[in-house]
């Protein structure tokens, strides 16, 4: 093993060296500044027009025989009285007036009719925008503010529920910074998980694997190959994060971006610290198995057809995910949270969600340790006995059955 650290920094400083590597985390920052200007460039412009259109004035005309509609709302806006709905149709349609509004007894049972001129499309939705105004301002002017606000839906409600030990829960903030592992398993994976599935069958298609063989032993070359597989995850990840907070800091009033209170987050020590290890060793498990699908295959093409399984495998679970927070005692979420190879989603969304006990987390902890080493050493022996097979895949029985 005393080539390890060789082989680490081979790989990293190769990797950092690549244009495609840059290129693959430099792309997601820089798309999202796209989108960013896209949606504040979008945003300007719709509120430019929507106040444009606020300010324009047009000639209205309003049948109301119950008198639902406050007069001074009529005289402010220099509506005029039209005695029947048929009139007021003709009214528009002949271009004598540019809107007109026909309000029915009884709104409730009936639609209000709304005639325009066309204007345009975006334009066309200031009639009924206005009509719907002035219907609820005369509705509000009538009854109390207590009753409007149920109507409107704008009553708060201040719900406090307490845990075990008598302190205030915080309700969804306490899933928020377990549940980041969640998130940085998924980009992980996600991003950067076809690299490592094609990393290792790189040196036998370039035929140069003979060469490195007689220098490294095969242990030393997977091992380091995977450690730094893991470190340049990381700087990915960091180069894409990077770019997107500090744009969320600078210019997320301009972008309209929602407004975070960082400090109202809990940060339960416990509950960050088995998110943090079921990560990790989750993210090493299944960088082994891409790692060991990769030694099995003669090629990088063939490799590639695993990965869309591979994912299947990891995210399938959730397509469950109501389940792990609603019944997480039920046999299925027992059993997808302690099988190795779907226990990383069930297990840090229980713990996200709070349901995850610590006896469990550390009984599918030690699974997932066991199951990671047992990975790491069939790719060893596969990479062993693989390394020089150029024209066929290796199968399991082949491989185990081979002396070392």
């Amino acid at each position: 093993m005393h080539n390890l650290s060789t082989v680490v920094r081979f790989e990293i400083v190769r990797t950092l060296k690549k244009k495609s590597f840059w290129i693959a985390a430099l792309a997601v920052p820089i798309i999202a500044s796209l989108v960013g200007f896209i949606i504040f460039f979008s945003n300007k412009t719709t509120d430019d027009q929507a106040k444009k259109l606020a300010t324009e004035r047009y000639s209205v005309g309003i049948t109301d025989p119950a008198n639902q509609i406050s007069p001074n709302l009529l005289k402010s806006i220099e509506a005029k009285i039209i005695n029947t709905q048929a009139s007021g149709e003709e009214a528009v349609k002949t271009g004598k007036l540019d809107a007109y509004f026909y309000y029915p007894s009884d709104v409730s049972r009936e639609p209000v009719k709304v005639y325009g001129k066309n204007v345009g499309l975006f334009k066309n939705s200031r009639y009924q925008d206005l009509a719907d105004q002035l219907l609820k301002q005369s509705t509000a002017a009538t009854t109390s503010s207590a009753t409007r606000s149920v109507l409107q839906g704008s009553v708060k409600y201040d719900a406090i529920t307490y845990t075990k030990g008598g302190e205030v829960d915080k309700g969804f903030l306490n899933t928020i910074a377990p549940g980041l592992f969640l998130v940085l398993f998924y980009f992980m994976i996600a991003t950067f998980g076809n690299q490592i599935l094609t990393s290792v069958t790189e040196e036998k298609e370039n035929r140069v694997i003979e060469m490195i063989l007689a220098t490294i032993k095969p242990t030393s070359l997977l091992v380091g190959k995977l450690l730094s597989l893991i470190t340049l995850a990381f700087i990915q990840m960091l180069v894409i994060l990077i770019p997107i907070v500090v744009g969320y800091i600078l210019f997320k009033e301009q972008l309209s971006l929602p407004q975070f209170d960082l400090s109202s987050i809990p940060l339960d020590p416990l509950a960050i610290s088995l998110g943090a290890m079921i990560f990790a060793v989750s993210f090493l498990m299944f960088t082994g198995i891409l790692m060991t699908l990769g030694a099995a295959m003669p090629t990088a093409k063939e490799a590639g057809s695993f990965f869309g399984a591979t994912m299947a495998l990891v995210f399938g679970p959730l397509y469950a995910a109501p389940l792990f927070i609603t019944s997480p005692e039920s046999p299925i979420v027992q059993f997808l949270s302690y099988f190795p190879l779907t226990a990383p989603i069930p297990l840090l969304l229980r713990n996200a969600a709070g349901n995850l006990a610590v006896h469990e987390a550390l009984i599918a902890i030690v699974i997932l340790i066991v199951t990671t080493l047992f990975v790491i050493s069939i790719g060893v022996r596969i990479f062993r006995f693989g390394a020089l097979e150029y024209s066929r895949r290796l199968s399991f029985k082949e491989v185990m059955s081979r002396k070392s």
